[in-house]
């Protein structure tokens, strides 16, 4: 039922498509049982609502959808930032969409393709796997921006782009960099759900760094964070549980900067010293990671490098200049006073 048009709403319920238009734009002028009916059969029928005439012909398919999963965290402002500017560059207009946590960010890309008539479509965030029969149903160039790997075990590679670093080799770097310090004893904060993503590359690398290192994993230093990813209270309160828990650590790995800010604080409050008695290190390289007290040792991703080739990759293919391709770009980790060598005792 994707093909149903408004005539056709207003056909099963018995009114006018004025009367649907008035529904969809939440006038007050419309009988709120009849508001219902409406909106019931528009969920049941999976009806998309189409921009007005005057609204399609100036965008006249001249629209690129950012699709950003987590757009909380400020990390990705600056991209955004990048993109927006790009964008108008070229004549083109820009369509940001948050994507909830509880949402697919394919199917509300399926919705925006009809809706807006797009001309490109960039991801950001979130799910690093999504199903081929999906991906197929986008009718435009598709880059994950941020996000790396094999997007679908089934789909070639052919058929989508991807800028980002390498996640796992990165935060592998990182935790390497810990056990350097002397550290053994690493507690590590990340997301706790089993959905492929970059956080869970992360958790991948911090484990293969661990196991190659001799050092033996320990689930009571893995802290899963209960809801978002990217907002500071996690940081401080998956901190707090983990040292109400009596479990010892030396070190403390945040797959985000935005964590590793909240668990600073916790750290403060609890009465430990950063880096004397706990050292703790991000990813991301966020601008603030350089202004917090302590400065944070962290993995910064070159940000503005993978908006720009981002664009230029995107509209390289969308005039044909380019097919789809596969950039992964190094981070870099960036040693600030958050971490030292662990005092031997």
């Amino acid at each position: 039922m994707s093909d149903i048009t408004i005539k056709e709403i207003a056909k099963r319920c018995g009114v006018g498509v004025s009367t649907v238009s008035r529904a969809l734009n939440d006038h007050s002028d419309i009988n709120p049982a009849t508001k219902q009916k409406i909106l019931d059969v528009i969920k049941e029928t999976g009806y998309i609502p189409n921009n007005s005439a005057r609204n399609l012909k100036r965008t006249d398919a001249k629209c690129i959808a950012v699709l950003v999963k987590g757009i909380t965290n400020p990390f990705f402002t600056p991209v955004i930032e990048v993109v927006e500017n790009e964008v108008k560059k070229r004549g083109y207009a820009l369509v940001l969409r948050h994507v909830e946590a509880y949402e697919n960010e394919v199917d509300v890309a399926l919705e925006l393709e009809k809706e807006k008539r797009l001309r490109g479509i960039i991801f950001m965030g979130g799910s690093n796997k999504h199903p081929a029969e999906k991906m197929k149903q986008l009718n435009v160039p598709v880059i994950f921006s941020t996000v790396g790997s094999d997007i679908s075990d089934e789909l070639s590679k052919s058929a989508y782009s991807t800028v980002s670093v390498d996640d796992a080799l990165e935060s592998k770097k990182m935790t390497e960099y810990l056990i350097g310090l002397g550290h053994k004893k690493i507690a590590i904060l990340t997301e706790g759900n089993d959905e492929p993503s970059v956080v869970s590359l992360r958790l991948e690398g911090y484990k293969a760094a661990l196991k190659e290192h001799g050092i033996k994993e320990d689930k009571n230093l893995i802290r899963y964070v209960d809801r978002q990813i990217y907002a500071i209270h996690n940081g401080y309160d998956t901190t707090k549980a983990l040292i109400e828990s009596g479990a010892k650590f030396t070190a403390i790995y945040c797959i985000s900067d935005v964590l590793a800010f909240g668990a600073l604080r916790a750290l403060k409050d609890a009465g430990l010293r950063v880096p004397e008695d706990v050292s703790v290190a991000g990813f991301d390289g966020q601008e603030l990671s350089q202004y917090c007290i302590p400065r944070l040792t962290t993995i910064k991703q070159p940000l503005d490098k993978i908006s720009k080739e981002t664009m230029k990759l995107l509209f390289n293919i969308i005039d044909k200049e380019s097919a789809h391709k596969h950039i992964v770009l190094p981070g870099k980790l960036v040693e600030g006073e958050s971490t030292s060598k662990k005092e031997k005792k």
